[in-house]
């Protein structure tokens, strides 16, 4: 399907070059353009002088060849920022016209769709990036996966939806995916079949999911899928695009229950006029290696695969920005190794999968520049520099926060990891972490100043979700600041890891956040 799918979006191409240059020339407003050039995953960037193209891969998951594809990219064009998003994008960034038109058309040449990267259509579909090779997985999501990502292409040019529209399948209790509060949510159970969750999101008005159906053979998700299409074209707001999102549903049919109602009208109907059966064929690992072979230690990076004698390697690239030459160099180091691939991860990282130990030792050190303990591993949307919409730089916050840290020399769970977003649109997935911060602007003596709402409690696994408590607001100046005293008070307790710590003494959080709060 995917081959046909690309032949029929090259159709569109001429459209998007043709706005594109009327943007570049002036004849198009930064406003029209955004109307158009999302639906082709392209965005320009704030200032109107360059743009971002969004390479959405199904899963996350980027072959041998599509990685040189992007290497090769990037060194061609001189691309200078590229950034892996949460979810499990990558975004190239900085880029001319002729730059983000030719490489949108080469890359269905390896299989890479930017067609409804943005704008109102269905996104990347999101995959728990180690599906396939964890210890302890309830099955592999990814092939499933697939197919349904491949059916969601399907349906761009066929069905107008309200809004964007996301869709998760979660391996694991982890949930990395936020597969129970996503738009339409699969989360993989014991006994080889989903549970299925609905209307939920992140953002304005965030919202857990509503479970819609339990028991859900593999071959049966993209009914559902379908039914989640009709019942968001049925119920979706149309008319307010600030509530056009499939968690607002809940409220304007009553509440969970009448949404759920609703929902399985929608599914009885897809069963009684379609024909949706999928046969996802299982995936084979075939290389094997020495489990003696497989380095320790290096910070937790290396992580068993379930696989004998294999293993991954975890790199997260601080705010997920990874060098241009950090990515030439992994492409030269896996083009040769057998059956491995990369994995990005929600939170900004990526996985190089199906290594041997000595593979590993290659691996980790072409990724020594990887964040160093869990703050510096923290999430972090692009932020105002670039993005349109963007309130305050969530990534020059991250920045400033890991340089005082870094001064302190705190053991590694002192501090907790944290969530940044530049708005409330929670790109940075600021209302599920342990701590998370969203962007705005408060005035202080009348004067515009760059402020950040802090979030506590946050918890994306399984069975223990909730969203963050709000304790009030802090300028992005006294952040780090903060965050050095927190730590010194952690570091000098009896308990000095921050969630522990914070599960005994919340009320001393409060305290020193509340010397910061409202300054």
């Amino acid at each position: 399907m995917k081959e046909q799918l690309c032949q029929e979006f090259k159709e569109d191409l001429e459209q998007f070059k043709k706005v594109t240059a009327g943007f570049y020339n002036g004849e198009v407003t930064t406003a029209e353009y955004k109307g158009i050039s999302g639906g082709f995953g392209s965005y320009a960037q704030r200032g109107g002088k360059k743009s971002m193209l969004r390479l959405r891969l199904a899963g996350g998951r980027i072959n041998q060849e599509q990685l040189k594809f992007v290497a090769d990219m990037v060194k061609k064009y001189e691309i200078d920022k590229i950034h892996f998003t949460t979810c499990q994008t990558i975004q190239l960034h900085n880029l001319e016209e002729e730059a983000v038109c030719q490489i949108m058309e080469k890359a269905f040449q390896v299989g890479i769709i930017t067609r409804g990267g943005g704008g109102d259509f269905p996104r990347n579909v999101m995959v728990s990036p180690l599906s396939g090779v964890e210890e302890g997985e309830e099955f592999d999501v990814l092939p499933v996966a697939r197919k349904a990502a491949d059916y969601l292409l399907s349906l761009i040019k066929t069905v107008k939806l309200p809004r964007k529209l996301k869709v998760a399948f979660s391996n694991s209790k982890d949930n990395i995916v936020h597969a129970t509060f996503r738009d339409l949510g699969f989360v993989a159970t014991k006994n080889h079949t989903f549970d299925v969750y609905s209307a939920g999101g992140l953002g304005n008005n965030y919202k857990m999911g509503v479970l819609v159906a339990q028991g859900v053979e593999p071959e049966k998700v993209l009914y559902y899928i379908r039914a989640m299409v009709d019942t968001f074209t049925e119920y979706g707001n149309y008319q307010q695009r600030n509530k056009a999102r499939t968690r607002y549903m809940q409220e304007a049919l009553g509440g969970p229950e009448p949404y759920r109602k609703a929902y399985e009208e929608k599914l009885k109907q897809v069963f009684e006029r379609e024909k949706l059966d999928i046969k996802a064929e299982e995936r084979t690992i075939t290389k094997t290696g020495q489990a003696d072979t497989i380095p320790e230690g290096r910070a937790g990076r290396v992580i068993k695969q379930k696989q004998d004698g294999l293993c991954a390697v975890h790199y997260h690239p601080i705010g997920g920005c990874i060098a241009p030459e950090t990515l030439q160099a992994l492409y030269q180091a896996i083009k040769d190794m057998d059956q491995v691939e990369l994995a990005l991860s929600p939170d900004e990282s990526v996985y190089i999968l199906n290594l041997n130990g000595k593979e590993a030792e290659t691996i980790l050190d072409i990724t020594k520049d990887s964040a160093g303990n869990r703050l510096e591993a923290s999430v972090a949307c692009i932020g105002s520099s670039i993005c349109q919409i963007g309130l305050q730089d969530s990534q020059g916050l991250l920045k400033a926060i890991v340089e005082a840290v870094r001064k302190e020399g705190f053991a590694d769970h002192v501090l907790p990891k944290l969530h940044i977003s530049g708005c409330v649109s929670s790109c940075g997935t600021h209302q599920v972490g342990s701590m998370g911060f969203h962007g705005f602007v408060k005035r202080v003596d009348e004067k515009p100043q760059p402020a950040f709402n802090l979030f506590v409690g946050g918890n994306a696994a399984r069975q223990e979700e909730r969203f963050g408590e709000s304790l009030g607001s802090m300028l992005a100046a006294d952040i780090p600041e903060f965050l050095v005293e927190l730590g010194k008070t952690i570091a000098a307790s009896d308990t000095p890891v921050y969630e522990r710590w914070y599960e005994r003494h919340p009320e001393k959080l409060r305290e020193i956040a509340g010397r910061y709060i409202n300054k």
